[in-house]
């Protein structure tokens, strides 16, 4: 599956458009990684406990998306972004979209 955030593919051509395709996932931060991500934030720089938890949920997100455009009969996604949003404290919805296309090469 070729992802791309540009609106077209370099070295392809879109011949079919198939619409919106999507993937979501919700997470939540644990009491125990709160604790961890508590004592790094002590000491300053990255909190490898959260960015690793927004990694995770960013991958499923796309993962998911994929998925989604593969079922649609894709074999491309022209489009892509992401998008977050705290739906509580500690708890984050993770949306991957786009567009799934099919391409064919030049």
């Amino acid at each position: 599956m070729i992802v791309a955030t540009t609106n077209d593919i370099a070295g392809h051509r879109i011949v079919r458009h198939l619409g919106l395709c999507r993937g979501i996932t919700v997470r939540s931060r644990s009491a125990l990684g709160n604790i961890g991500a508590g004592f790094q934030a002590l000491f300053g720089g990255n909190l490898s406990i959260y960015t690793n938890l927004a990694e995770a949920a960013r991958q499923e997100a796309y993962d998911l998306m994929v998925a989604h455009a593969r079922d649609a009969g894709a074999n491309a996604i022209v489009a892509m972004r992401y998008d977050a949003n705290e739906i509580t404290d500690g708890i984050t919805e993770v949306l991957a979209y786009g567009t799934a296309v099919v391409v064919d090469p030049l």
